[in-house]
């Protein structure tokens, strides 16, 4: 009996015409470019799953006997901290012999994250890194059918530190609050739907503790400077009477902080000091100059990729400063914050 031949594996014109648009609409929905109605992204996505459709990179991979890309999924590249930090993990893929491929994502979009871990399951990618990641992408990192390759969480702790860049950083903004008297102290942090903003949340609430300051009261913003100025404005006299010093989760929040306080006529950092994180060049030049953690996110990327590296089994031969388990946090002390306020 004459067997049949193997079905044809579904090509990117197959899924256009079943979702019944075109191949370059299509080709932009899979590289997450360009805006399209929620409509047009559901028919594609089903037209995906119907099909069964994957790129086609296999014959290239084997052709080169080796996967020579590694997958970043980015889900805010506007912020100081992702930006910098995929920066250095470009330049660190590209000097162990890596492509970093980005696939940028909005956190709450669940066939995004779905269309952007079946684009990146190819023969030519050797591992994924997600940057910021959110509470649906961790669920998938345990679904070895979802992701076959080695995968690094930025959130993760650095090797040899065995804590979090938010940790070390945090822990420096406490003791260095603690060491001026300070006792009462408020977090303005970022949306909690976000799991980074609960991370750095997690890690003041922990540095606080480790030095007997306790935490009155905790805002949320979204990291901009509009948030973190329409969070303090929102807070009443007896609450603001309460605490002697405010920790912001970036430099931002903590700019837009300053002008609410100047406008409840609060003077920093005589009645309250007020602290930032991300050390952003501005931070500098504010009124008062900024007290901040300034971090590395250069080398913090760096350090991601030769993690993921050694996940791979292919760490890079010549290392050279990384991130991981190195000092990539520094304390800027300038004048936003002193001693508590006194009453006569």
């Amino acid at each position: 009996m004459k067997s049949e031949p193997p079905a044809r594996r579904p090509t990117i014109y197959d899924v256009a015409k079943e979702a019944g648009v075109s191949h370059q609409t299509v080709a932009m929905v899979l590289r997450g470019q360009g805006k399209f109605r929620p409509e047009t992204l559901q028919r594609v996505s089903a037209a995906i799953q119907t099909l069964r459709y994957r790129p086609n990179t296999t014959a290239r991979a084997l052709a080169t006997s080796q996967a020579n890309r590694i997958g970043a999924l980015v889900f805010e590249l506007q912020e100081v901290g992702p930006s910098k930090t995929v920066q250095g993990a470009t330049q660190r893929a590209a000097e162990a012999g890596y492509l970093l491929e980005i696939v940028s994502l909005h956190p709450g979009d669940e066939q995004a994250i779905q269309r952007a871990l079946g684009l990146l399951d190819r023969a030519d990618v050797a591992g994924l890194l997600a940057f910021a990641p959110v509470d649906r992408l961790l669920g998938k990192a345990d679904a070895p059918s979802l992701i076959s390759v080695p995968m690094v969480m930025e959130l993760e702790p650095d090797p040899g530190q065995g804590a979090t860049l938010s940790e070390r950083g945090m822990a420096l903004v406490a003791e260095h609050l603690a060491g001026l008297g300070h006792r009462r102290v408020a977090y303005l942090g970022g949306s909690p739907t976000w799991l980074a903003a609960r991370r750095r949340s997690e890690a003041v609430r922990a540095a606080l503790a480790q030095h007997g300051l306790e935490l009155v009261t905790e805002l949320a913003g979204d990291w901009s400077a509009a948030s973190g100025a329409q969070a303090v404005r929102e807070l009443g006299p007896h609450q603001l009477g309460e605490i002697t010093a405010l920790v912001c989760g970036n430099d931002q929040m903590a700019l837009g902080a300053l002008l609410a306080l100047d406008e409840h006529g609060i003077d920093v950092p005589g009645r309250i000091s007020v602290t930032g994180f991300d050390g952003i060049p501005e931070s500098g030049y504010l009124r008062p100059p900024l007290t901040t953690v300034k971090v590395d996110y250069a080398r913090h990327g760096r350090g991601l990729v030769d993690t993921l590296l050694a996940r791979i089994g292919k760490p890079a031969s010549d290392p050279g400063e990384t991130g991981a388990g190195s000092d990539d946090t520094e304390l800027l002390i300038r004048r936003s914050t002193a001693p508590p306020y006194v009453h006569p």
